[in-house]
């Protein structure tokens, strides 16, 4: 149990982290636009696009249940594919990797899990939702053996400093703990590492269109043996 305070009352809530099934989806697609109310229609996820994750990859798909009251309620959800990835060139749109949010660049022997959505109910945020999301993700790359985690993640805080400061001042100065972003602070915290800005990354005018570039390398990856 969690112990949470929701409208100033003190509840127990209990929270599991599952594979995404269908019943979840329209519950999910509702909470898109609750979690990204900055992005476009197309940059959010619909029920035809979920059903696409779950047709492709359905061990890399989650969701967080909350369960209240006798009452079983979708709060979080996340959806990764595997790639492989340029290291060298990083620059991509978020639309580009994840193909219109259809995630049909999945592949099946790539060597990185790709965090193509992360997203938790705006009143059940700070109770460690994302963290058992991320942490979901992370027993997956484990058992998968996979290299680790790649995502681009958003900046939203940086809206309040545009003024006077440039995104890479700005992503400096949360890697610093010198600032706190809703996101990115929250990413760093699940020992996420920041390899680069992603400029004109995603339509979302309070990062100013950028996103992070953040690797979360799998410490017990082993490289695979040559076959012959």
């Amino acid at each position: 149990m969690i112990p949470v305070r929701i409208s100033h009352h003190p509840v127990k809530l209990h929270i599991d982290v599952v594979h995404l099934k269908p019943e979840h989806i329209p519950e999910l697609v509702r909470l898109q636009r609750l979690s990204f109310p900055t992005l476009s229609d197309r940059e959010r996820l619909n029920e035809a696009k979920y059903y696409n994750h779950l047709d492709l990859f359905p061990e890399g798909q989650f969701v967080a249940l909350a369960y209240r009251n006798g009452e079983t309620i979708p709060i979080g959800s996340t959806s990764t594919f595997r790639t492989d990835f340029d290291f060298e060139h990083i620059q991509h749109t978020f639309l580009d990797a994840v193909a219109d949010g259809w995630l049909s660049h999945h592949n099946p022997q790539g060597e990185w899990l790709y965090g193509a959505d992360m997203n938790v109910h705006p009143k059940y945020r700070g109770m460690r939702v994302g963290r058992r999301l991320y942490e979901a993700r992370q027993a997956l790359a484990r058992k998968l053996n996979l290299r680790g985690e790649i995502a681009g993640a958003l900046i939203p805080g940086y809206a309040k400093h545009a003024e006077t400061l440039t995104i890479a001042q700005y992503v400096l100065h949360v890697h610093q703990a010198r600032l706190h972003d809703p996101t990115l602070s929250m990413q760093l915290r699940n020992n996420f590492q920041v390899r680069g800005i992603l400029y004109d990354h995603i339509d979302d005018p309070r990062s100013h269109n950028a996103a992070t570039l953040i690797v979360r390398e799998n410490p017990y990856y082993h490289p695979k043996q040559p076959e012959g």
